[in-house]
């Protein structure tokens, strides 16, 4: 839990970017933070947002490792170029998106990444937010390895027909069926990207296939709960929503 650590414990961390194994021996760029002096660590990969790999993902990825957790955050963006993460998003943005099957790559690449840590304990769980959140569904139904799974506000898990395309041809609720591990859903209520309805709606089918879900939704707040930078930030469901999240990593990944 946030705050709930022993004075006096060791307390270190390094945090760098590195480039691992992509698919195809493609080198894939991501930012890494872990502990300093410990082993059986449980892992996290944490797929970025928009605008991409930014400054909160890499505070994310930080504030996670004060927790115990070694976590990765790829640069799903990197065929798009460098530059300041707004840079690089808009012209993502102007050629379509990313590919869906692309970040699927680059997630498994991360898992496999920190498994084969000398320090790992085995165990990785996936969370992102928006459309990191989105993705995290996605890979939680489709990859292998994975032990637990956070979606923080992902919208776009159902998608209408015409919502589809080359870059994103699947709806990721049709690929419900192979979600094996527990999810964990973090929403506001007074979102529209996902609103209410298809929050409700995802949480419907999902526990009508038996997964092992748990939502939790939160007045007053809508998009975006834990960004402290803009004013869609809300202070009391940010803490109280990323002490569940600990919670959860805690129970499945430790």
């Amino acid at each position: 839990m946030w705050n709930d650590f022993n004075t006096a414990e060791y307390n270190g961390m390094i945090a760098e970017t590195i480039d691992i194994k992509g698919k195809d021996e493609k080198p894939l760029r991501v930012y890494y933070s872990r502990p300093l002096q410990k082993k059986d660590v449980p892992s996290i990969v944490l797929i970025p947002h928009m605008p991409g790999w930014d400054e909160f993902c890499r505070e994310a990825c930080r504030r996670f490792t004060e927790h115990g957790y070694a976590v990765v955050c790829p640069d799903i963006y990197q065929d798009f170029g460098t530059g300041k993460p707004t840079e690089v998003s808009r012209r993502m943005m102007e050629e379509g998106g990313v590919v869906d099957a692309s970040v699927m790559e680059d997630t498994a690449a991360s898992i496999d990444f920190l498994k084969n840590e000398e320090a790992s304990n085995g165990k990785v769980g996936v969370i992102g937010m928006c459309s990191g959140g989105r993705h995290a569904f996605m890979a939680a139904c489709q990859l292998d390895g994975i032990d637990a799974a956070v979606d923080c506000w992902g919208g776009g898990v159902i998608m209408k027909e015409e919502e589809l395309s080359d870059k994103r041809p699947v709806s990721p609720i049709t690929l419900a069926d192979g979600l094996n591990c527990p999810l964990l859903g973090i929403f506001g209520n007074d979102d529209r990207h996902p609103g209410p309805e298809e929050v409700d709606e995802t949480e419907r089918i999902l526990k009508e296939k038996g997964k092992d879900i748990d939502f939790y939704r939160y007045d007053g707040a809508g998009h975006g709960i834990w960004y402290y930078d803009k004013p869609m930030y809300r202070q009391a469901a940010a803490m109280d929503s990323f002490n569940k999240a600990l919670e959860f990593f805690d129970k499945y990944l430790k």
